[in-house]
């Protein structure tokens, strides 16, 4: 046996006799010592696993933000300072932060390991000439591997020997339609969706039989590479994180300069350095928005909530936000866009086209039935078509609540499910027939037939390429009875059926003499009558047009990237809106022959991808990412996993996809719909809008206590506000409203709006003008009535309370003003967020508790007020209703 690695040979390039030598083995298989020396060459036959992260990392990753960072930092400074109370209240901050986000993300995130579900258990093999059962793991290069209908392929395996065998590989290829085998040696550049001659790990049999040598295990597999390829592939911040962690370094500038320009100023007035340094760390509480980790996270939690509703589970917090952020989504075809079942379509019999209705939700219901054509009585040519589906036939469709069950090759069950449709149940059909001979399909046939007999005749009936099929007949059907064949409107209608992209088959029947089966040669199809003809396609799913049309005007890309056929894939893209019928396609062998320049380029006008491999799907992901695109990918099988982990946003199908892809996707579709898609990007929008709010409404309060704080300082004037009031304002009576705009619905213009470009901050800079607006009349308002009561009282505690309770009061109006950026609040329903008005009422009363209850009094150093104090505070923080509706007002023109 050769000592280079089974991937270094292109093995579907090799005559049999060659394979062999090369493996060291033959047609009675290997020896216990062969096998034994080859588990220690090789390993055993099982994809590497990664431990699963532990609790302690899950719990690491919820401190990874600049913006806690920072709050750590204000733990040590105040317990240095022996503050311990703020302390505390700023590490039960980060403790509730990190407790929300542990609890959504725990689940683990493994692809490797559940890529070991596709895999079968056991394996047949032939071992010193014996056929013998064995269990996957035990498979070596060079074992002799038997296959079947029904099990999957356990390893990489040469086919040596076929019988009519058909290998679904969907999950690793993305074709629609099961693949034909054959033996014969390909060419040696030829890509892994066309080696008809070999079988790989974790695709299914379809059907036929098989034999061949394993030529790969393990990690060595097309499987174990995705699966190596997914392994490395690093973890990208969402855009989400990327504009919080600008947000955060954003502050921690602000807070460094305003710092230090409050500093110098208490120096320069004689104060003393460190009454100033307590008094900086007082303004820098005051500055950094303590609530907003948990606020974010909960608003990310009620966004998946919100998703969930409409069939998208978001497996990481960020990625909720990421969707409304997204500007391509690259969507799979096969499962996602179309039904991922063959249906039939179109019907040529007789000369009359006979079109189905797409909706196959049922087997046998009035509301599918086709060009008025309620059964097959209706008209007896489509009878005997049908009959020529039904019969040649190795499949079995089941009724169900959720649509027609398929078992075996999707080709033959479509046209069990078409007879089904008009009313011709094809158990009934073969229960009317005694089978004589049964011919399956092979490639070098190109057909399957059977002959069959009922009470009145001896009859056969043939399917298979239009062409192979035709030249077997000499008559064919029409609406007069049975006419000389035309081979020309046959070859006129097979254009017509594929040019829309379907696959096409031929049928054909003979009444035989009754003495056919007493024949000892077998039967050859010849002097048939053609039937007509079938057109299959997997077709779009309903809504998906809809769908794409409305990420369009949203300013959404929707582009294809299959593992189907060129053609095929731009017929379906027609149909779908997402190109024009004559848009350019771009395969996988012209992406090989791209450098990354080029491919950047070309993305960006190309939104046909077809015949791609799993590196090259990608290649494309990045190369938009490059372009600065956000980029959501949807996909279903294997092929897709390492496309999905790259993407900004992996979204995998929760029925029909596989583990691999559930696993490392971000967001699972529970109905397997592109329409969800669409939904959830809305659900994005709104949840990205109500982080900007909670965002804009805390440092609004922080900018205001900054202004404060300063302006003190310059005038001479004692703080108006101590570090527990700080904390106690921004965690408390805030954190209530704060965490309440979480629960905002959509606004109006939600889906309307172009997405955000990659670069924008967590703030519009219409909002950056808006809240330096609001910092310096809720400043003005407080220093005012500071000033006021301090002239008045004499008593700087209960001026500091007067301080206190107007931003507080500040706040309960302001909240309003947050709830959008551009409508005015008069204009929004106050019932549409009625946690909001609940939120507001309960800061206001908690806080108002907190002054005339004697344990927050200490606490917080508060003294209780009178009825003047609190109408002259709550005239003067309505004032911020006046400002921010005049600002919306001039900046809407």
């Amino acid at each position: 046996m050769t000592d280079e690695g089974p991937n270094a040979v292109a093995w579907h390039a090799l005559e049999t006799p060659t394979i062999a030598t090369k493996l060291g083995t033959g047609l009675i298989g290997l020896t216990p010592e062969d096998v034994v020396a080859r588990l220690e060459q090789y390993g055993p036959n099982q994809l590497a696993e990664d431990p699963p992260p532990s609790n302690l990392t899950f719990l690491i990753r919820q401190f990874r933000s600049p913006l806690i960072y920072i709050l750590l930092v204000a733990v040590v400074i105040t317990l240095a300072l022996s503050e311990f109370i703020d302390a505390a209240v700023i590490a039960a901050v980060l403790c509730l932060n990190a407790i929300i986000g542990l609890s959504q993300e725990r689940k683990a995130e493994s692809a490797v390991r559940s890529l070991k579900r596709l895999l079968s258990p056991r394996a047949h093999v032939v071992r010193s000439g014996r056929d013998i059962e064995i269990d996957r793991r035990d498979l070596v290069v060079g074992d002799l591997v038997l296959l079947e209908s029904g099990v999957r392929v356990p390893a990489d395996i040469r086919l040596i020997s076929t019988s009519a065998l058909q290998v679904d590989e969907s999950m690793l290829t993305g074709e629609s339609g099961s693949v034909v085998k054959r033996v014969d040696p390909l060419a040696h550049d030829i890509i892994v969706a066309d080696r008809r001659n070999m079988a790989y790990m974790g695709t299914g049999i379809a059907s036929g039989r098989g034999r061949g040598y394993v030529v790969a295990t393990g990690n060595r597999t097309e499987l174990g590479a995705i699966a190596q390829q997914v392994r490395e592939e690093d973890e990208m911040d969402t855009p989400l994180q990327q504009r919080l962690s600008r947000f955060a370094v954003l502050i921690g500038v602000g807070v460094g300069i305003a710092s230090m320009i409050a500093f110098a100023i208490g120096i320069a007035r004689g104060e003393s350095t460190s009454q100033m340094f307590t008094i900086v760390v007082a303004m820098a509480v005051s500055a950094v928005p303590e609530g907003l980790p948990v606020a974010s996270t909960i608003t990310l939690a009620v966004g998946v909530r919100r998703m969930a509703l409409r069939n998208a589970i978001i497996r990481r917090l960020p990625a909720v936000e990421t969707l409304g952020s997204t500007t391509v989504i690259g969507s799979d075809k096969t499962g996602t866009l179309t039904e991922n079942r063959m249906t039939v379509q179109r019907i040529w019999v007789a000369g009359r086209y006979i079109d189905l209705a797409p909706d196959q939700s049922s087997i046998q219901d009035d509301r599918h039935l086709a060009d008025g054509i309620e059964s097959t009585g209706d008209f007896e040519p489509l009878t005997h078509l049908l009959h020529a589906g039904v019969l040649p036939n190795e499949a079995h469709v089941y009724s169900s609540d959720e649509g027609p069950i398929v078992q075996g090759d999707p080709t033959d069950a479509a046209l069990l499910v078409a007879a089904s449709r008009f009313r011709s149940d094809p158990e009934t059909v073969r229960a009317q027939y005694r089978v004589l001979e049964d011919i399956p399909f092979e490639p070098e046939r190109q057909y399957a037939a059977v002959v069959c007999q009922d009470d009145r005749q001896t009859i056969a009936f043939v399917k298979g390429a239009p062409e192979r099929v035709l030249s077997m007949c000499s008559e064919m059907l029409t609406t007069d009875g049975i006419a000389p064949i035309n081979s020309d409107a046959v070859h006129r209608a097979a254009r017509d059926l594929a040019s829309d992209g379907l696959r096409v088959l031929g049928m054909a029947s003979r009444a035989l003499p009754d003495d056919t089966r007493q024949a000892r040669e077998p039967w050859q199809p010849a002097r048939m009558v053609f039937l007509g003809l079938v057109g299959m396609i997997d077709p779009p799913r309903v809504g998906v047009p809809e769908a794409i049309a409305k990420c369009q005007d949203s300013g959404i890309r929707v582009v294809m990237i299959t593992g189907d056929h060129a053609d095929t894939a731009r017929v379906i893209a027609t149909q779908l809106g997402i190109a024009s019928s004559d848009a350019p396609v771009l395969t996988g062998v012209d992406i090989e022959s791209l450098d990354d320049d080029e491919l950047h380029e070309r993305v960006l006008r190309v939104s046909i991808f077809a015949r791609v491999a799993p590196e090259q799907k990608h290649r494309i992901v990045r190369a938009l990412q490059a372009q600065g695109e956000v980029v959501a990918v949807t996909g279903d099988g294997v092929n897709d996993a390492p496309a999905l982990k790259a993407a900004d946003i992996g979204i995998a199908m929760g029925r029909s996809g596989t583990d691999v892809a559930r696993e490392v996707a971000d967001m699972i579709l529970t109905d397997d719909n592109f329409v969800s898609v669409y939904a959830a990007v809305e659900e994005g929008r709104v949840t990205f809008d109500n982080l900007r709010k909670v965002a804009f409404f805390l440092l609004s309060t922080g900018v205001a206590e900054i202004i404060v704080i300063i302006a003190a300082l310059s005038l001479g004037w004692p703080v108006p506000f101590l570090a527990a009031q700080i904390l106690w304002l921004n965690l408390v009576t805030n954190g209530l409203q704060d965490i309440a705009l979480a629960f905002e619905p959509a606004e109006p213009d939600v889906a309307e709006r172009k997405p955000r470009a990659r670069r924008e901050g967590l703030l519009s800079r219409l909002l950056w003008e808006r809240l330096l607006v609001t910092g310096i009349v809720m400043a003005a308002g407080t220093l005012l009535l500071f000033r006021w009561e301090l002239d008045r009282s004499g008593s700087l505690a209960t001026a500091q309370t007067v301080a206190l309770t107007t931003m507080v009061v500040f706040q309960m109006f302001h909240v309003g003003n947050s709830r959008s950026e551009r409508r005015s609040l008069f204009r929004m329903s106050p019932w549409s967020n009625p946690i909001l008005i609940v939120a507001t009422i309960a800061a206001l009363a908690v806080h108002t508790a907190a002054l005339y209850l004697p344990p927050t009094q200490y606490v917080l150093r508060v003294e209780p007020i009178g009825l003047t104090q609190w109408i002259r505070i709550g005239a003067v923080a309505s004032t911020i209703l006046i400002a921010i509706e005049l600002h919306k007002r001039v900046r809407r023109h």
